[in-house]
C-alpha cells in the first residue's frame, strides 16, 4: 500500500483534532488562561526571532534539547544528540568519517555539509573552505558544558543570512548560573576511548565565572571495508597495493576549552576546540591508508553588549567576534605501490592541503516594543571572511586533466601549483522583523534580510509566519520562508583541475512551505505534526568540461525539490517515566534525473524512555530505526540496508550525593549500521560499516 500523502495524513489530524475540541469541556476564558499556564509553555527557544519566547507559539518548526536530556541518555557528543531530532539524520561521510547533517533529504552524497548553519551563542561556525562546519575538527564534540541546543527545522535567513537553508542549529553553551560550583568528571570506553574534564561556575569580583576544560584520546572504531578506491586501481593497472580487505582509522585526540565572563550587560567568551592525529577515517581518497593523522584547531571569541532597558520599549544590542580556523596535514592519498598510467608512487601518493582563516563580524540590533500589537526588531551586521593562507605539499602534480603525476619526493608545491589561493569575502547585511499580535490568539511574524558579497553580489530572502491559539492547548502554524547558501571557496575559487572553481557562480537557493500543529492532549501528553514541501534551485555541482579529459568545473545547475511530515510525542506517564518518540517521513527528487535524491532515509523512527527504576536510579533505553535509503541517479547498487538501533543508558542522580556516574551501552544488540558511500559507488562498494556495540563509563564528582 503506497504511504499516505502528508498534506492527507495533516488533514485527518486537524479533523481529528477539531471534533476533540467540539466535544472537549467548554471552558471560560479565565479557565483558559490557567489551563494555558498547566499545559503550555514548558519550552523556550530564543533561535527563532532573536528573543526567548514558547516553543509552542513560536514562528518556526523547531526543537529543544537541554541539558537534562543529555545526561539522561547518557550521550557523550553532540553527533548523538541531533540523531534525536525529527527529520535529521546524521551520517558519515568517507574522508574522515565526518558526520554529514541531512535535514528533510538535504545534505547527503556530498563530501562537503554546508546546507546546515551551525551557530554556538548565536555566532555561526561555517569554515570558508567547504563552507560547513569544518570536515576535520568537527569529531566528538563534547556535551558536558552544553546548556541547550536548538534546532529550527527549514530555512532561516531572513534573520540569520547564509547558509540557514535547510535548517539552523545553535548550540548554547553553559553560564555560571547553570553550573553550581566545581565539578570533575572522567570517561572510560569502548575503542581505548578516555576522557577527563573540569567545570567550574562561579563569581571573581563583578564577574561571573563559567570554564570548561576537556582533554582526552580514542583509537576509534576500526570496522572492516572489504573493498576501496585502490582495489579498483589494482584491477585496472594489475597491481596489489590496496589495504584492503582492512579496517578503517577514526581515531583522534581532542581538546576542548571554554571561558564565560559576566558583568551586567557585557558578556565575553572564549572557546578553543582541538583536534590532533585525527585519523582519515576510510581515506582521503576512499582508499585505506596506514592511520596518519592530521591537525586542526579552532579558536573563537566573541563579545556582546545587551542593554533590555535602554529606554522605554526599546531593547538594543551588539556583538562583535572572531574565528581563527586552521587544518594542517601530510596526508597519504593512496598507498605504497600505487601504479596509475602517468607512473608509480613506491612510498604512496602524498599530499598535504593546509589552510588558516579568520573571521571578523560585527552585528548591532534593535528590538521596539511601542507600537501596540507589534514588535520590531532591526539589525545590521558586517562579516569579514579571510582564508589568508594557504600551503601545498606533495609528490605529484596534476595534469590539466587532474590526473596525478610522480614527481618525486614531497615538497612544497604552494607556488607552482597550489590547491587554492588565499582569498577574502566580505557581506554587509540589514534585517527587518515584526511579529504582530493581528487579532485575538493570531500573530504573524513576518522578516526580510538583505546580504550583499563581495564577491556574487547580493541576495534578498523574506520569511512569513502565521500562528494561531486555536483552543488554550491547541496551535496551528503556517510558515513561508526562502533561504541561501553562499558558494564555499572551494567551489568558486578551488584550483584542483578535477573540480575547479568558478568565480561567477551564484548561491543556491531555497523555498520551504511548511503547516504544522501542536496539541497538548492533557497535560501529560503533547503531540506536534507538521508537514513540509521545498524547492531548490540552482544547485551547485562539479561538472564535466565540454573538452574531454581536462577535469570538470563548478556550476549551478539542477533543482530538487522534497516533501514530508515530522510527527513528535511525549507523554509524562507519571512522576518516574516519561515516553518520548519522533516519526518523520521525506521524499525528494533530482529534477535533472527525476530520481530519488538520495541517501537521505525516507523513514526515521526515534524513541526513548526516561525511567526513575528506584529512588536515586534512572534508566533511559532508546530505539532508532532508520529505513528506505534510496541510491542517487546513477548508482546501480543495491539500496542502503535498514537498520534498527538500540542504546541503554543506566545514572545515578547528583541528588543521592556528591557523586554520580553513567554507564552507556550503544547498538546494545551489535545491528550492522553502514551509512552510504557515494555513487556510482565504485571506489567504496559496500558502504561505510559504522561502529558496533561499544561501551562507555562515566563517573561525576561535584566538589
Amino acid at each position: 500500500m503506497p504511504f499516505p500523502s502528508p498534506f492527507h495524513l495533516l488533514l485527518a489530524l486537524s479533523s481529528a483534532l477539531s471534533l476533540l475540541g467540539s466535544a472537549a469541556i467548554a471552558a471560560d476564558a479565565n479557565e483558559e488562561e490557567d489551563l494555558a499556564l498547566v499545559y503550555g509553555d514548558k519550552s523556550m527557544i530564543s533561535i527563532a526571532t532573536g528573543k526567548t519566547q514558547s516553543l509552542r507559539r513560536a514562528p518556526a518548526v523547531a526543537s529543544v534539547i537541554t541539558a537534562e536530556d543529555i545526561r539522561a541518555q547518557g550521550f557523550t557528543d553532540i553527533d548523538q544528540v541531533l540523531e534525536t531530532i525529527a527529520g535529521m539524520h546524521v551520517s558519515r561521510a568517507a574522508i574522515v568519517y565526518f558526520p554529514a547533517y541531512i535535514m528533510r533529504g538535504i545534505g547527503g552524497g556530498g563530501v562537503t555539509n554546508p546546507h546546515m548553519l551551525v551557530l554556538q551563542n548565536g555566532i555561526p561556525m561555517t569554515t570558508s573552505y567547504t563552507g560547513d562546519k569544518g570536515q576535520m575538527l568537527w569529531h566528538g564534540i563534547s556535551v558536558e558544558n552544553i546548556s541547550r541546543i536548538e534546532v529550527i527545522r527549514g530555512p532561516g535567513s531572513a534573520l540569520y543570512g547564509a547558509d540557514a537553508f535547510s535548517g539552523v542549529i545553535n548550540i548554547i553553551t553553559k553560564t555560571a548560573d547553570e553550573i553550581p560550583g566545581s565539578f570533575l568528571g572522567a570517561g572510560v570506553g569502548s575503542f581505548r576511548t578516555r576522557d577527563a574534564w573540569v567545570l567550574h561556575g562561579g563569581k571573581w569580583g563583578p564577574f561571573k565565572i563559567a570554564a570548561y576544560l576537556r582533554a582526552g584520546a580514542t583509537d576509534g572504531q576500526k570496522e572492516v571495508l572489504t573493498a576501496d578506491a585502490q582495489s579498483r586501481n589494482d584491477k585496472l593497472f594489475s597491481t596489489n597495493a590496496s589495504l584492503a580487505p582492512g579496517s578503517v582509522h577514526t581515531g583522534f585526540n581532542p581538546v576542548d576549552a571554554n571561558l564565560d565572563l559576566s558583568t551586567g550587560n557585557w558578556h565575553w567568551r572564549s572557546s578553543l576546540l582541538s583536534r590532533t592525529e585525527l585519523q582519515t577515517g576510510a581515506g582521503v581518497s576512499s582508499a585505506l591508508d596506514f592511520g596518519g593523522g592530521a591537525t586542526t584547531e579552532r579558536l573563537t571569541s566573541d563579545l556582546s553588549w545587551i542593554d533590555a532597558a535602554f529606554a522605554k520599549d526599546w531593547i538594543l544590542g551588539s556583538t562583535l567576534s572572531f574565528l581563527y580556523y586552521t587544518e594542517k596535514s601530510s596526508l597519504q592519498l593512496l598507498p605504497p605501490g600505487t601504479r596509475l598510467p602517468t607512473g608509480t608512487f613506491p612510498n604512496g601518493m602524498i599530499g598535504g592541503p593546509s589552510r588558516w582563516e579568520r573571521q571578523f563580524r560585527l552585528s548591532a540590533f534593535a528590538s521596539y516594543s511601542g507600537w501596540a500589537d507589534h514588535q520590531w526588531r532591526v539589525g545590521l551586521g558586517h562579516d569579514d571572511i579571510n582564508l589568508y593562507r594557504t600551503q601545498t605539499i606533495k609528490n605529484f602534480l596534476l595534469s590539466p586533466a587532474g590526473i596525478p603525476i610522480p614527481s618525486g619526493p614531497v615538497m612544497d608545491y604552494s607556488q607552482i601549483q597550489p590547491h587554492i589561493l588565499p582569498t577574502r569575502r566580505k557581506n554587509n547585511y540589514l534585517y527587518l522583523q515584526d511579529e504582530w499580535n493581528l487579532a485575538k490568539d493570531w500573530t504573524m511574524t513576518a522578516g526580510l534580510r538583505h546580504d550583499h558579497y563581495s564577491d556574487f553580489g547580493g541576495t534578498t530572502n523574506p520569511r512569513l509566519a502565521l500562528v494561531w491559539d486555536a483552543r488554550y492547548d491547541l496551535t496551528a502554524k503556517f510558515l513561508y520562508g526562502r533561504a541561501f547558501r553562499a558558494p564555499a571557496f572551494n567551489e568558486s575559487y578551488g584550483l584542483n583541475p578535477v573540480a575547479n572553481g568558478n568565480p561567477n557562480l551564484k548561491p543556491e537557493r531555497i523555498a520551504t512551505t511548511e503547516l504544522a500543529l501542536s496539541w497538548q492532549a492533557n497535560k501529560d501528553v503533547l503531540l506536534n505534526l507538521n508537514i513540509f514541501r521545498y524547492d531548490m534551485q540552482d544547485i551547485i555541482r562539479a561538472v564535466a568540461n565540454p573538452t574531454p579529459g581536462t577535469g570538470s568545473t563548478y556550476f549551478n545547475t539542477g533543482n530538487q525539490n522534497g516533501r514530508g511530515l515530522e510527527a513528535e510525542f511525549q507523554w509524562d506517564v507519571k512522576k518516574d517515566l516519561k515516553i518520548l518518540a519522533n516519526y518523520s517521513y521525506q521524499h525528494s527528487v533530482d529534477e535533472s534525473t527525476r530520481a530519488d535524491a538520495g541517501y537521505a532515509p525516507h523513514h526515521h523512527l526515534y524513541t526513548r524512555a526516561d525511567w526513575q527504576i528506584i529512588p536515586g536510579w534512572s534508566l533511559s533505553p532508546q530505539v532508532n530505526w532508520v529505513a528506505d535509503r534510496r541510491r542517487a541517479a546513477g548508482d546501480s547498487r543495491p539500496a542502503i540496508a535498514d537498520y534498527t538501533s538500540v542504546d541503554v543508558s543506566l545514572r545515578s542522580q547528583r541528588e543521592r550525593g556528591k557523586w554520580e556516574w553513567t554507564a552507556t551501552v550503544r547498538n546494545l544488540f551489535n545491528a550492522d549500521i553502514r551509512e552510504p558511500s557515494i555513487a556510482p559507488g565504485l571506489a567504496i562498494p559496500n558502504d561505510l560499516p559504522m561502529a558496533p556495540r561499544s561501551i562507555y563509563l562515566q563517573l561525576i564528582y561535584k566538589m
